[in-house]
């Protein structure tokens, strides 16, 4: 199961060191870390995805608390969020294949970064699963690279 870990830190230099090393030490794998500041310039919001079952997960929790420099672990993984990735794709574009290509992107509400003579690079956020819909998508142009970020993630105002 992927779990998603909002973790708030100390902002000041070597702590994603010890998070990561941490993960490494316990043979754990991260599947995306995304460490950012927050509204607050001495801590840093670190959003960790991880695989595993609920006895990984409580472990990887423990270990985290130890570490002075976290100050609030939360285990949002079944809690109502908004999580997002960001993608730029560089896919081959000549002449013929470009209005299709673009058209394809308008279905995501992707948008054209930039166009070059032989590609285009184009732009989406959205949840895992319509960034991997559209690299699937693009892979029979030709994907010339590929760049994404890991999951960021906030919780929801709780409904009343």
């Amino acid at each position: 199961m992927r779990h998603i870990l909002s973790v708030l830190v100390e902002n000041h230099p070597g702590v994603l060191r010890k998070v990561a090393g941490l993960f490494s030490r316990r043979g754990y794998n991260i599947d995306s870390l995304v460490v950012s500041e927050t509204e607050n310039e001495e801590i840093s919001r670190m959003t960790i995805a991880v695989q595993g079952d609920d006895d990984i997960l409580e472990q990887v929790i423990k270990q985290l608390s130890k570490l002075v420099d976290v100050i609030k672990i939360e285990d949002i993984s079944n809690r109502p969020i908004v999580n997002k990735q960001l993608l730029l794709i560089k896919v081959k574009a000549d002449i013929h294949t470009r209005i299709d290509i673009i058209t394809l992107m308008d279905v995501f509400r992707a948008r054209i970064a930039h166009i070059g003579r032989d590609s285009l690079i184009v732009e989406a956020t959205g949840e895992q699963s319509k960034i991997d819909a559209i690299i699937e998508t693009l892979k029979p142009f030709g994907i010339i690279e590929l760049a994404k970020t890991g999951t960021v993630a906030m919780l929801r105002e709780e409904e009343q």
